[in-house]
């Protein structure tokens, strides 16, 4: 049995894309973020990572949604999860809109959407 496809969320671009004042609480931005993504992976037929990083380290897992606190850059991190994908076969999709960074997980040949295809800050997925 093949494994599902891989979606992997840039937390911080995300959240980010909306104006919402989520630069006051970056955690707290990211838990509502992790949140709205509960039940888009079963919908969709995807395992989904929130990749957070800097003030928003420690946000916790939650069924559903698996969240990777990244050890340093979260691009980075974001890269090794779309060359791991790819290496084992695995179909990845990013959630960005960071040019480079979808210059970077292309390479590896995963799929880039942008921010809004999974969060329109309006609760709306």
């Amino acid at each position: 049995m093949n494994a599902p496809g891989l979606l992997v969320v840039d937390a911080a671009n995300v959240v980010g894309s909306v104006p919402d004042g989520w630069w006051r609480d970056r955690r707290g931005a990211a838990e509502r973020l992790r949140d709205h993504l509960v039940g888009y992976g079963e919908r969709q037929g995807v395992d989904v990572v929130l990749v957070v990083e800097g003030a928003a380290r420690g946000v916790e897992s939650v069924p559903g949604v698996r969240v990777e606190s990244a050890p340093g850059s979260g691009d980075d991190h974001i890269v090794e999860l779309a060359a791991r994908a790819a290496h084992s076969g695995r179909p990845c999709v990013v959630v960005t809109s960071d040019r480079e960074l979808r210059r970077r997980v292309g390479e590896s040949g995963a799929q880039c959407v942008g921010p809004r295809t999974v969060y329109g800050g309006d609760g709306a997925a």
